[in-house]
């Protein structure tokens, strides 16, 4: 028997799940910018502990408690994905 693991669309409510990728591309936008190449790694975990707390926020703001799981994950996945490629163009800036 096979269990089919993937999530519809509509249960996944991307309206609470943007917000935060989009939050957490901010912030890694704003390291890149504004903090020294040499303490930029030091603020990437700040800014996923940041996330992470928009995320259950949010969570807490939707009144369905249906696939709070996958919504979680969604966010954090996304928030780890955005910060990987910051993180990425940090480390070849500092080699340049």
């Amino acid at each position: 028997m096979r269990q089919d693991w993937s999530v519809p669309v509509d249960k996944l409510s991307l309206t609470s799940v943007i917000p935060v990728w989009v939050a957490a591309a901010l912030g890694a936008v704003l390291i890149l910018v504004f903090v020294p190449s040499g303490q930029q790694l030091l603020w990437m975990p700040v800014t996923l502990a940041a996330a992470t707390l928009v995320t259950f926020c949010i969570q807490l703001g939707v009144a369905r408690k249906e696939g709070l799981v996958n919504r979680v994950m969604a966010s954090m996945g996304g928030c780890v994905a955005i910060l990987a490629i910051a993180t990425a163009i940090s480390a070849v800036a500092a080699l340049a």
